[in-house]
């Protein structure tokens, strides 16, 4: 039995405690498409003391992330606000699952600085879940946004949010504070959400994504899902259909990677020639930008992907 233990602060206690006693899934081998080198760089350590410098987090990090070695390299990190603990406990995630401390009202300032000591010409900026507060965290998310417009005028601002789940005004607050692109992952199919994401509800996130756009039509929006985990190719089309219907700019999809084997199993390895064809299905049903591979994940690329999609908006508009 595999159990992942935190002691890095304070005593030893699961990662994952509503986990721990679950039966170990199995474990596929991985394809030679889905390996990655090892996190060596100059430029992987100079990231890594950056972000210890400021106290941050990173879902880089707290969610193993396959592409961290590549986007480190090049001072890429994804920061993770609201603290490493999370309200929900989710079959597929890796980040530790518990109840958070208050939130760190130094956080925005110390986000800023690393971005501009990264050089970050275009930041990602995502969080745990936290039921635990009134709204959620939309007020945090929009003082870190203020704090690196200030801070670094020029830099684009992409946020990864949690769906607010009965947190009335939340997302009105992070849209008023105008972040450059708005991304909510819907991660799977709504037959796989009580299994894979049961905190969490398919439409409403659907709905979160509507709303964005109702509140600022020229706002990019962007949502992405993990493939692998069995579900229905017509299912995806369906998801798609969904996303466009929320008007939704900019669609994710790469494979479910399983943490522990106390996580949700890899059902499947879906092959590269598959998820090229999900491109071409995502493109034809509307889509401004799609990224479909085995390695993708929301944050991957995210700056060069965020000039592509303004760049097919200005054709688009032009037509």
């Amino acid at each position: 039995m595999v159990v992942v233990i935190d002691n890095v602060q304070g005593p030893q206690r699961p990662r994952h405690p509503e986990k721990a006693h679950r039966p170990d899934q199995p474990v596929l081998k991985k394809p030679d498409w889905i390996r990655v080198k090892a996190p060596v760089s100059k430029g992987y350590v100079e990231t890594q003391r950056i972000v210890r410098a400021n106290g941050l987090h990173t879902v880089c990090e707290e969610a193993g992330c396959p592409n961290i070695g590549e986007c480190w390299e090049k001072k890429h990190a994804t920061f993770m606000i609201m603290g490493d603990t999370c309200t929900r406990a989710c079959a597929f995630c890796n980040v530790k699952t518990g109840l958070p401390l208050p939130l760190d009202e130094t956080e925005p300032a110390h986000v800023a600085e690393a971005t501009a000591k990264l050089g970050l010409s275009h930041v990602v900026v995502t969080s745990v879940d936290r039921d635990d507060l009134a709204d959620g965290g939309g007020a945090h998310f929009a003082a870190v946004i203020r704090a690196i417009r200030e801070r670094c005028p020029e830099t684009t601002i992409e946020v990864l949010t949690p769906d607010f789940l009965r947190k009335e005004g939340a997302i009105e607050t992070v849209v008023a504070a105008r972040p450059d692109i708005f991304n909510h992952n819907l991660e799977t199919v709504p037959s796989k959400y009580l299994t894979v994401r049961p905190g969490a509800r398919y439409f409403h996130s659907i709905r979160l994504l509507q709303r964005v756009k109702e509140i600022d039509p020229a706002m990019f929006t962007k949502s992405g899902i993990m493939v692998g985990l069995g579900e229905a190719r017509n299912e995806i089309a369906q998801v798609m259909d969904d996303l466009r219907s929320a008007q939704v700019d900019f669609l994710t999809i790469g494979q479910y990677l399983q943490p522990t084997r106390k996580h949700h199993a890899v059902i499947s390895f879906i092959t590269p020639e598959e998820f090229k064809t999900f491109e071409a299905i995502a493109y034809a049903k509307g889509f401004l930008m799609v990224s479909s591979s085995p390695l993708t994940r929301s944050s991957h690329h995210a700056g060069d992907d965020f000039n592509r999609l303004k760049a097919a908006r200005a054709a688009q508009t032009a037509r």
